[in-house]
Formats: C-alpha cells, sequence, structure tokens
C-alpha cells in the first residue's frame, strides 16, 4: 500500500518545491522545535511523518508530531532532565527516537544518537565519555544492551522504550515505556498553563541540536556538538544551492547517528517541510523506496552500486528481446551522457530517441527503484565509480556529488546540476569559505563549523586553528571555484623511491568494480604496491551462480581461482589509469569481509588502516616477503561481545 500522497505540492520542474509551504526566513537565529511549531501553526495537519508499520502507513501531522515532541520534554522534565544533560538515543531510525532527539534538544540538552549495531564497548566508550543518565531504546535488544552497560555506568538512571514487547515481565529501577513518558507530558501540559510555550523557549540557537561523533578513523571517535545555528547554517546554504526545496518528499533510513541523517532529515527536513517516511526496518529500504517515490534521495557510493547491481542482474535474468532493446537504449543514453560530461552536445538520434527510451526503458526502471519522482539525488561519503554516475545521470536521474564533514554539520559543498564533473564536488556551498593549506589541506569556514570537540581542547584547537576548520582532506580548488578531494592529508605516504600517493585514491576507484566491496592498500615505505581485498558476496555469488561455481561460504566463495581472477582483471583495469610507480603488483583476497564489530572499519565503512595492518601483518609479511600463500587466523568479535578464531590458507596473487 503506498502512503497518501499530498496533491499539488509543487513536483513539476526543476523549482524549490512547494513555496507556499515556507515559515522560515533562512536565519539561523532560530531552533529545530521553533521551526516545528512554526509548521503545526501553519498547514497543522499536512503530513510530517509517516512510517511503515506492519505493512501499513501511518501518518503523524505536524500539529501532533509538536504536540508529542511537547509531551516528551514535559516527561523528560519530570523524570529530572535539566540543561545540560544528555540523552542517549539507541535503535534505528523510528518516529519515537527522532522525537526524543527534539525534546532533548528543545530542554537544552545533549541529543545523543548512537549506532544500534554498536558493540558495548563502542557504547561504553560514549557513556564514560559523556556520563549520561537518560536513554532511549528502541526495542528489547538495546535494552538489554543498556542494562548490562549500567553494571558499569550507574548513572545511568532512566531508560525509556519504543517497542514494549518482551519487556513486560522487566522490572528494573528507571525502566519507562515510551507511552507512560508522553503521558505523563501530556498530563504536565494540560495542568501547567504557560509550560508549552516555556518548553518552546527554553533552548537558544547556540544550544546542542544534536550530538554526535566523528568517525575514528585514525583513533578514538571524538565528540561533536553541533548547535542549532550550526545545522540551520547549512541547511539554508544548501537551499540556495538547490540541494532541496519546500515540502520534499523524503526516505529516513539512514543510521541516525551519522551526521548525514540528522542534517537532512532532521535540519532539512523540519526548516522546509519535507514529508519524512520512515522505513519499516533496514532490510526493506529499497522495497519502501519504490513505494515512497522520494523527491530528494541521499545514499552512499555503495548504495547506489547496489542498485546498479541489482539492474544488471535482474537483465541477465530477462529474456533476450527485453536484454536487446535494455542494451540498445542504454548504450545510446550512457553515449549521451558521456559527451554531456565532454562539453559536446549529444548527436541528433540521441536526442530524438530519448522519449521513445524514456517510455521503454529508463521510466520502467526509475519506477521499479522508486526513482520515478526524483528531483535531487546526491551521493557522499566517498567518490562514486564512473560507470554508476553515468549510468543513474543516462537514465534521467540527476545524480550530483556533496561533500561535508561530521564538524561542519555535513554541508560543505555541492555539484550543481548544469555543473557536474566526474572529479570534482563542486563549488562550496552559499555562506561558506574554502581555500588550501600550503601542506595542501581543505580549510573550511561558515556558519555550520561546530566550535571544538567535547572536552578535547587539544584537538579543537587544531582543528580550528585561525578560525578555519582544518578538514584534514587534501585537495584543490580549480581556477572556477570547483573543489576536488584526493583523500585524507594524514593518509599521504610514499613508497621507498620517495613515491607519494594516497591510499584511500587508490582504494575507491578499486571499489568502482562491482566485485570489490572494501580493500587496503599496502605499501607505505615498500618497493610496490599491494593490496587486500574483499569481494562483495552479493554480486559475485550472483556472478558465480550464472557460471556454474558451487561454494559453502564467504571464504570459500573468496578463495575460488574463477573469483580471484575477477579481482585480478579489476586491479588490472585500475593499474591501466596509475603511473608505472604506483601499479598494484600483488594482492590477496581476504577470507572474510571488514567488519566494523572488528574494529577494521568505521561504522560508516572508512577503513581503520592501523587496526588493518596490525591484524593482518602475516599476509603482508607474505605480499612483500615473496610467498605463495599464507596461513591466516583472524579473530571475530561476534555481537554478543564473544571472541572466535577462524584459519584459512589464502593465496598471494600477481598481479
Amino acid at each position: 500500500m503506498r502512503p497518501p500522497r499530498d496533491a499539488q505540492r509543487g513536483r513539476a520542474g526543476t523549482g524549490g518545491g512547494d513555496a507556499s509551504l515556507q515559515v522560515w526566513d533562512f536565519s539561523a537565529d532560530t531552533t529545530l522545535l521553533r521551526c516545528l511549531a512554526a509548521h503545526a501553526k501553519a498547514h497543522g495537519a499536512r503530513a510530517a511523518l509517516r512510517e511503515k508499520d506492519r505493512g501499513i502507513w501511518q501518518q503523524t501531522s505536524w500539529a501532533q508530531w509538536l504536540d508529542t515532541t511537547l509531551a516528551c520534554a514535559a516527561g523528560l522534565q519530570a523524570l529530572g532532565f535539566r540543561r545540560g544533560d544528555a540523552l542517549l538515543v539507541v535503535g534505528d531510525n523510528r518516529p519515537s527516537l527522532y522525537t526524543g532527539l527534539l525534546a532533548a534538544g528543545a530542554l537544552a540538552g545533549l541529543p545523543m544518537p548512537v549506532y544500534p549495531d554498536a558493540t558495548p564497548d563502542e557504547v561504553r566508550q560514549v557513556i564514560d565519555n559523556t556520563r549520561p543518565r537518560f536513554a532511549l531504546a528502541e526495542d528489547q535488544e538495546q535494552v538489554d544492551k543498556l542494562l548490562d552497560l549500567r553494571e558499569h555506568a550507574p548513572g545511568l538512571e532512566h531508560i525509556a522504550y519504543d517497542d514494549p514487547r518482551g519487556l513486560a515481565a522487566y522490572r528494573q529501577p528507571g525502566l519507562v515505556s515510551w507511552r507512560q513518558l508522553v503521558e505523563t507530558g501530556a498530563q504536565r501540559l494540560a495542568a501547567e498553563p504557560g509550560l508549552r510555550e516555556s518548553l518552546i523557549a527554553i533552548a537558544t540557537p547556540d544550544d546542542a541540536a544534536v550530538f554526535v561523533h566523528s568517525s575514528g578513523t585514525t583513533g578514538q571517535p571524538k565528540g561533536v556538538v553541533l548547535s542549532h545555528r550550526n545545522v540551520l547554517a547549512g541547511v539554508a546554504g544548501a537551499y540556495r544551492a538547490k540541494a532541496f526545496g519546500f515540502g520534499e518528499e523524503i526516505l529516513a533510513y539512514l543510521p541516525m547517528a551519522w551526521v548525514g541523517d540528522f542534517a537532512f532529515t532532521m535540519g532539512a527536513g523540519i526548516a522546509l517541510g519535507f514529508t519524512i517516511n520512515i522505513a519499516e526496518s533496514p532490510e526493506t529500504v529499497l522495497h519502501d523506496l519504490r513505494e515512497i517515490a522520494p523527491t530528494f534521495y541521499l545514499a552512499a557510493p555503495r548504495s547506489w552500486d547496489n542498485m546498479l547491481t541489482m539492474v544488471q542482474v535482474r537483465m541477465e535474468d530477462s529474456t533476450r528481446l527485453k536484454k536487446a532493446v535494455y542494451d540498445a537504449f542504454m548504450n545510446l543514453a550512457l553515449a549521451g551522457e558521456r559527451a554531456k560530461l565532454e562539453g559536446r552536445e549529444p548527436t541528433r538520434a540521441q536526442r530524438l530517441l530519448r522519449p521513445l527510451g524514456e517510455w521503454l526503458v529508463y521510466g520502467p526502471i526509475k519506477d521499479q527503484l522508486g526513482l520515478s519522482r526524483l528531483r535531487h539525488a546526491f551521493t557522499g561519503g566517498e567518490a562514486i565509480g564512473e560507470d554508476t554516475f553515468v549510468f543513474y545521470r543516462a537514465l534521467g536521474v540527476q545524480l550530483r556529488q556533496l561533500y561535508g564533514q561530521t564538524e561542519c554539520a555535513a554541508y560543505n559543498a555541492m555539484q550543481d546540476e548544469s555543473e557536474v564533473r566526474l572529479h570534482t564536488v563542486g563549488r562550496p556551498l552559499p555562506g561558506v569559505e574554502a581555500r588550501i593549506s600550503e601542506s595542501g589541506e581543505i580549510l573550511v569556514r561558515s556558519g555550520s563549523v561546530f566550535s571544538g570537540y567535547w572536552h578535547n581542547d587539544e584537538a579543537s584547537r587544531a582543528a580550528l586553528q585561525g578560525g578555519w576548520l582544518h578538514t584534514g582532506d587534501a585537495g584543490y580548488l580549480e581556477p572556477d571555484g570547483h573543489l576536488v578531494v584526493l583523500g585524507r592529508l594524514s593518509e599521504v605516504v610514499h613508497t621507498a623511491q620517495g613515491e607519494r600517493y594516497i591510499p584511500n585514491y587508490i582504494e575507491n576507484r578499486l571499489k568502482f568494480s562491482p566485485w570489490i566491496k572494501d580493500v587496503a592498500v599496502l605499501g607505505k615505505g615498500r618497493d610496490t604496491l599491494a593490496a587486500i581485498v574483499c569481494i562483495d558476496k552479493e554480486p559475485v555469488g550472483h556472478w558465480a551462480e550464472l557460471h556454474g561455481i558451487s561454494y559453502m561460504s564467504y571464504a570459500d566463495l573468496a578463495g575460488k581461482p574463477e573469483v580471484i581472477e575477477l579481482v585480478r582483471a579489476a586491479i588490472a583495469r585500475v593499474n591501466a589509469t596509475l603511473p608505472e610507480p604506483l601499479k598494484l603488483r600483488r594482492f590477496v583476497s581476504l577470507h572474510k569481509e571488514f567488519d566494523p564489530d572488528d574494529g577494521e572499519i568505521t561504522r560508516t565503512r572508512k577503513l581503520r588502516r592501523n587496526v588493518v595492518e596490525e591484524r593482518y601483518a602475516p599476509i603482508i609479511d607474505a605480499v612483500y616477503g615473496g610467498q605463495p600463500s599464507v596461513t591466516m587466523k583472524a579473530q571475530i568479535v561476534y555481537e554478543t561481545g564473544e571472541v572466535g578464531v577462524t584459519e584459512r590458507e589464502l593465496r598471494v596473487v600477481a598481479v
């Protein structure tokens, strides 16, 4: 069942959405709750939130969302929540969890989401850093995690939970259901005249809108407090750059602990009156995406790759006629899009056959993927593969690249629809200044930049020298102002011959292959470069099935000679674009994926290079020792915290 869609919402064309929904003047001198209150007053019956529950979309209006937020804030106050208190929020995307974040921010507290799949040790680090007294959990699984942690952090006094299933028999002190919390607050609002207005007035623009953590690629994650002013300044710049308009329809599915989710779902969503549709579960995102058909969609390159792989797999299974029609029209569109990117005009045939291709191929594919109404499509977090990028542009999805960081509320630079280039991330957003330091580091100054890391003066001074945010990224500005991001400045290393390179730059290009999910490029201080490769099981497994190759497990599949040849060919293609001293000479196909639970990558899938190089030192020694194979024992940390060990004989393959 599709959710109801509001009629005449300004969907046509390339404008800025429905301007009649504007209640915000783009000033940063307000708060998210006051923006929410303005929407509730101006068009309170209109849909603000939609959540899919047991297959049916449930709707919450702006007026209802405001009432629930204020009731939650009043309920938290009744429990003793005060200015400066932290609210730990753990779980998948749920209306109650978003509302809890808003309520904590309204009370001038610290709304602090953490990843739902975070290990107990990772959550303990957050708790040790902030000593929260309050937590909001999605379900029994997360409540159990918090109760276990409370034994080591007794300051966690109150735990509210959304889903009551499995919790009826729990009698631990401090447990309260979401319904009880909100009912308590609603009773206070009914009994205390003026409480409603006083709650809306508590927070100032400089109070915390959200407390998130940096990715922690080079050490422990650092706490980042973003104020309402920071978030709304970023939203204003992105709006002026036409990243989105008023009244967009979006799908909330990104991890709540990632700054991108808060910046777009909550920041832009509340300020600009989006309809926020919340996926039923992480497993149903693609299905929900098709039902929603959003007008704005942000996804990591891996997600765009996965959708493309799904299309390619389905076409391989299709009839010969359908495949021929698909190939003919897609090749025509791809050639036309490449011509545009190279500054040339599409041919007459490409222009004339476009409407027929839209009817036969492009439109049906976009409808199947849920992209039929998409006006604003973005990718960010890392570089996206050229083939993937061009495919969506050829399909008629105006995919653009976005560059931002946790420390600047996710908004730095963005490509304009009319000036898309494969190698840049566009120009800095309105209100954002960017320059390059003598060391080649990208420096940023804007209203969205945070004021410093939580209880870490040394890191704050290093990051905010001279009034500029030192991003830690290497890059350069082109003469016309387009920004090129090369990778992390700290990862600029040299080979034994003094050849300078950035491993992440090469890794991103290797991951453009549909067969490679993660990779670690080796070579610092060595004569040659090599790589540890993790295959992508889904597309590789499907390829193996089509070619009659049986396998028992990920490790078995990764070690198949035919799969190793796939990886070798992918590396050879990247080698063709690299200078001779930086070509990869050897690689190992790892018997397991890099896993955030094992500390090898962050929750946003960024490589922790020091962990990988330490854990897989035997592989590195074998690669550079000229050995044909290596026996590798690997430690695995399960979700329960238990530790296991796997053992596998791995080939060292020459390219």
